[in-house]
């Protein structure tokens, strides 16, 4: 199979990987784009190219070697061996041009055709993908045409082709750390970003089937999909067939996002994860206002699975709340009206929501959402996560994740409490902390952090559902106030002691110099 790798050179190990990819960020932060949220969908769609290029390469000779025709998705000049791997026909050619006729390609007819794609008579998924991936990027945000070449020459480098897969972590994962940059202290991309831990249990404890559909109206950069497509393909094993593995990849997986930033990155995520077709919808999931709908048609009304997180602390307007039948600004409860309504009967939710939409009652939206939520749905689990859980991903928020089923009402919630963990940035959530939680669920164990309340106990707390522990410990100081004074008069003195020693002993040597 011919290389398209130019060098040919191999990524052998981890370090190496991360390295070449931190060399093209630091290219591109000294390039006009100083941030995460400017340098990561500056370098999601050239290595989208980079990417598709790889893989239509690869189905072209596949096509060829069994006499089968094959369409690709770009005509040249705009495919990347072209006009941007070292040596490509117009790259040589434009760069043996006229001062500035790279960028004046680029801007002028390679995104202009990009973009354009969706619109042709007949266009192929993959050309409405490739579309929407570049329909923010009216121009290349890097300062010079030295810095783009630069850039391009090292995308070509760490491409799937050229790193070795016994050794190194696949590409989408290094994609994976770039985005979790998006969510740093600084970047403002937490709104986009889910822990990676936090999903995997989610999705383990929901445990979607292949077969079934899997949804999330706000889906971010996609972590949600992604991890729920990778636990439904483990399931299929080694002897999926055809047929499946088409389903699993082309009539599964359905996602909403408003953003302009996050939507196209979630479909070159999906992309990257071997998800050839996502059905990704740009649009406001609760006021129903599309900007583009050409990757969700024939989408279900009703799905097997939802799994998402819904944002923290969003206000919405009139024309939102007029679409529900509790009306309130809260974007998190509007969402779980959503969420409730799109699920088949029998269909399982987890949900991450933020504490106050459990314990407020003050509000007649939230205590009707909750009314609704348990008469339609069972809600088998409630966890209680700590306060840094979304440290890593920008957000502090306290929150809970819910985790239920429609289609008979709840009797009981089974309370799972981890919020006494304390976690932060360089000591994150991890899977190890959810361990005896997945023990416990399948018999609703009772523990020190699990517990159960009826439903009569849920309606006599108005509807509060937020998760109180009574099995913690509470330790309580006895010590009367006189008590107390001693002992910090008592510590005092010790201080005082140790000061005048060290004063002596600091004395005593400079009397001896």
């Amino acid at each position: 199979m011919r290389s398209n790798n130019a060098n040919g050179k191999r990524l052998t190990t981890q370090s190496s990987v991360n390295s070449a990819v931190k060399s093209i960020c630091d290219i591109m932060r000294r390039s006009n784009c100083a941030g995460a949220l400017q340098y990561v969908p500056e370098l999601t769609w050239l290595l989208f190219l980079r990417i598709l290029d790889e893989r239509e390469t690869r189905e072209a000779e596949e096509a060829e070697a069994v006499s089968s025709e094959f369409m690709p998705s770009l005509e040249p000049p705009y495919r990347w061996q072209d006009w941007a791997s070292p040596g490509g026909a117009k790259r040589t050619q434009l760069q043996n041009g006229a001062l500035g006729a790279f960028f004046g390609f680029v801007n002028g007819e390679l995104l202009p055709y990009l973009r354009g794609l969706r619109e042709r008579p007949n266009a192929a998924p993959r050309q409405k993908i490739i579309s929407e991936i570049l329909s923010g990027v009216e121009h290349v945000r890097i300062d010079t045409e030295r810095n783009l070449l630069d850039v391009l020459d090292k995308v070509q480098e760490i491409t799937d082709e050229a790193i070795d897969p016994t050794h190194v972590f696949p590409l989408s994962q290094v994609y994976e750390g770039l985005l979790l940059k998006m969510g740093e202290k600084g970047n403002d991309g937490g709104q986009f970003f889910t822990p990676r831990e936090v999903i995997r249990a989610m999705v383990r404890a929901i445990d979607p089937r292949p077969g079934e559909t899997v949804y999330d109206p706000g889906c971010g950069t996609g972590g949600f999909l992604i991890e729920a497509f990778k636990h439904m393909r483990a399931g299929l094993g080694q002897s999926a067939t055809a047929t499946q593995l088409d389903t699993l990849g082309h009539r599964s997986l359905y996602g909403r996002e408003k953003d302009n930033i996050a939507y196209p990155i979630a479909l070159a995520n999906l992309v990257l994860h071997s998800i050839d077709e996502p059905h990704l919808w740009h649009g406001n999931t609760l006021t129903g206002n599309e900007i583009y709908g050409g990757l969700f048609q024939d989408a279900p009304a009703l799905y097997d699975v939802v799994l998402t997180n819904p944002p923290f602390g969003g206000k919405e307007g009139k024309e939102a709340q007029t679409r529900f039948p509790y009306k309130t600004g809260a974007t998190q409860v509007l969402f779980l009206q959503h969420v409730i309504d799109s699920l088949k009967p029998g269909g399982r939710c987890g949900i991450v929501l933020d504490e106050g939409v459990l314990f407020r009652t003050n509000e007649t939206a939230f205590v009707q959402t909750k009314r609704k939520l348990l008469d339609d749905c069972d809600l088998w689990a409630l966890v209680s996560l700590p306060g840094g859980a979304f440290v890593n991903a920008g957000a502090g928020v306290k929150t809970n994740l819910l985790f239920f089923t429609r289609g008979k009402p709840t009797e009981r919630i089974w309370y799972y409490d981890l919020s006494d963990i304390k976690v932060g940035k360089k000591s994150p959530l991890t899977v190890a902390h959810f361990e005896e939680f997945f023990r416990l669920l399948p018999q609703r164990g009772e523990s020190e952090r699990s517990w159960t309340v009826t439903r009569e106990e849920i309606e006599a707390r108005g509807y509060d559902i937020k998760a109180v522990n009574p099995n913690r410990k509470v330790v309580v100081d006895e010590r009367t106030p006189e008590e107390i004074l001693d002992t910090i008069e008592a510590k005092g003195r010790e201080v005082a002691e140790a000061l005048a020693a060290l004063r002596l002993k600091g004395k005593a040597t400079k009397d001896q110099e």
